[in-house]
């Protein structure tokens, strides 16, 4: 089992936008073969930073969860967005930051 964690840091007030385009892409990912969970999270007192916290089956599908059209979409519609992203790729034996 492999965990994502992608920490997303929206330019002031932009929040809501990635949040209502992100919508999509979680329905679209949590049908995608090896998915097992797929969540995005949204800190209370900071509007504009949120967090996909994701359960994916194993390496294979989490690369070609990267290669979707979908994330490709949501990628492209956060360009102007997202001021700062992070990703995690937590294995049972190391950490992956890419």
């Amino acid at each position: 089992m492999v965990y994502v964690i992608a920490y997303l840091k929206a330019h002031a007030g932009k929040g809501d936008d990635v949040v209502a385009l992100a919508a999509a892409l979680i329905e679209a990912t949590r049908k995608e073969p090896g998915c097992i969970s797929y969540d995005l999270y949204r800190k209370p007192a900071e509007p504009d930073t949120l967090v996909f916290i994701e359960n994916w089956k194993d390496r294979t599908a989490v690369d070609a969860h990267f290669v979707e059209p979908h994330l490709k979409a949501f990628e492209a519609a956060m360009a102007d967005l997202l001021a700062e992203v992070r990703i995690e790729i937590v294995h049972p034996e190391k950490i992956e930051v890419i």
